[in-house]
């Protein structure tokens, strides 16, 4: 008789999260990591700040377990230290000030010119929601660094996703590395437009993350040019009007870039800068294509429609934990890697060095790597091509001015790293950038621990004025309301495609 196959062996994990009553993130990644064998009984802390979201979710992921035949303990606790003691994993998945906060980012440089759609990684809002999220960070890594296990790994999901690394790694103290799904999302996009199968597409990918460039695409183990692939994308049905700045870019730097229509155009100062040209290239088709506060307004609705569908008593169908469902999130394969020494290869966020050498050693670049039971590896790139190479250096210098804002609390350094991003430069003149910063700190106050005094400051010299006019209450060049959830299943109803 041929020997009785033993059960893959369960390591002894921990793994917390941080935020984790944001059920999208924190769902999905829990069903990833429970698809693995050897993970079924690993031990699952959740910890937020909203109690009510937290019980909401881990309610919603134990449902899931037991669907599943598991019997993986989840404990919940809005005490954070308790959640990381011991912990030898750490997703970080927070959204700092939730809406309320984003809110801000959004409408306040909208009175200033500034028309965004997502607000999450750089222009007006990203960098004052980096402000918001630095603060919390750090506090973060402290606690990992007193109460978690020894070498914990940081798995930072949370936007602006290189600022957010940059702080937690350098002044965090904690080994970080930042994770994103953008290019992921440009392979599929690739593959749509050439016409294969995504598993046909390979590519090499670099830059920093929502600014990383395709600079080598192949189609079963065949080059495919810059020519052939705008080809591609211009002739298509739907990209060629959904994709119109990623195609433009293609155009004028000779490589396609990772990020979505909307969040591209917000990242460059060409695209958004007059109200009058915005609606050329957007779409309408989704939030993601443009639309001013596009991001905002769906997270309103997705927020209100959980609200309402939970409370009623409704709950959604539990996940399959399948080889076949799990996601292209890359937290738990590199979790796996690292565990099993099943290698794994994508693209990661993690302090360049000499990773990509036209790129500065500081910062945090999105490059190939792989990991395996030694660690996550980077191997050296080189030089991305010059123009691409420009592109992400204006934004490293963004990303560097408001880390280091953050960190210090500096409001001379803030109003620098708004004055030199690109689309509030081409948007606003200094005296604007000036005020702008001095209404963002005193809105967002409560989230701004470390700008006591500039926002004090700040307040004097707004109630003192004269004050810049701006264009109070308006709306931008492409808004759409929120929908009521009734609005919502209606339009559902009358076109699946519409979402929520």
């Amino acid at each position: 008789m041929p020997p009785k196959k033993s059960a893959p062996k369960t390591p002894s994990l921990k793994i917390a999260f941080i935020g984790a009553g944001s059920i999208g993130f924190t769902r999905k990644l829990v069903a990833d990591l429970l698809t693995v064998p050897e993970f079924a009984n690993i031990e699952l802390s959740f910890t937020d700040i909203n109690k009510r979201n937290l019980d909401m979710v881990a309610e919603i992921c134990r449902r899931d377990i037991a669907a599943n035949g598991l019997k993986t303990k989840i404990r919940a606790t809005t005490n954070r230290r308790d959640a990381l003691r011991d912990a030898n994993y750490v997703f970080c998945v927070v959204r700092i000030g939730g809406i309320e906060a984003f809110q801000y980012d959004i409408e306040i440089p909208l009175k200033y010119g500034i028309d965004q759609c997502v607000g999450d990684t750089l222009c007006a809002g990203g960098i004052m929601y980096g402000q918001r999220g630095i603060a919390a960070i750090l506090d973060f890594c402290k606690d990992i660094r007193e109460v978690a296990a020894p070498n914990c790994l940081l798995l930072n999901y949370a936007n602006p996703m290189a600022m957010m690394t940059w702080a937690a790694t350098v002044y965090g103290g904690v080994r970080t590395v930042g994770l994103c799904h953008g290019v992921q999302g440009g392979i599929w996009a690739m593959s749509q437009v050439l016409g294969v199968e995504e598993s046909e597409v390979d590519v090499i990918c670099a830059g920093i993350n929502h600014q990383t460039w395709y600079t080598t695409v192949r189609v079963n183990g065949r080059d495919v040019s810059t020519e052939e692939l705008l080809a591609a994308f211009e002739r298509h049905p739907i990209q060629s009007k959904t994709e119109k700045v990623r195609i433009d870019m293609i155009r004028r730097f000779g490589h396609y870039s990772t990020e979505s229509n909307g969040h591209l155009s917000e990242y460059l100062p060409w695209y958004r800068k007059r109200p009058g040209e915005i609606k050329k290239w957007i779409g309408y088709d989704s939030w993601i294509q443009g639309e001013t506060g596009g991001y905002l307004r769906v997270v309103t609705e997705g927020r209100h429609w959980f609200e309402e569908e939970f409370g009623g008593g409704k709950r959604p169908e539990p996940f399959k934990f399948t080889p076949e469902n799990r996601s292209a999130e890359h937290g738990s394969h590199i979790v796996e890697a690292l565990e099993t020494g099943r290698v794994y290869r994508h693209h990661f966020n993690q302090v360049n060095g000499n990773t990509i050498s036209n790129l500065p050693a500081d910062a945090i670049i999105e490059a190939p790597g792989f990991v395996d039971r030694f660690g996550i590896n980077m191997p050296q790139y080189g030089d991305l091509p010059l123009g691409c190479a420009a592109v992400c250096n204006a934004s490293i210098s963004v990303q560097r001015l408001a880390v280091e804002a953050a960190v210090k609390g500096d409001i001379q350094l803030l109003r620098q790293a708004m004055l030199i991003d690109p689309l509030v430069g081409a948007v606003c003149n200094p005296p604007e950038v000036w005020q702008l910063v001095d209404e963002m700190l005193v809105a967002q106050a409560q989230w701004l621990p470390q700008y006591g005094k500039a926002i004090r400051e700040a307040k004097a010299r707004l109630a003192k004025g004269p004050l810049i006019k701006t264009r109070e209450g308006y709306r931008g060049a492409a808004r759409k309301k929120v929908r009521s959830n009734a609005e919502i299943r209606a339009q559902e109803k009358a076109n699946p495609r519409a979402g929520h």
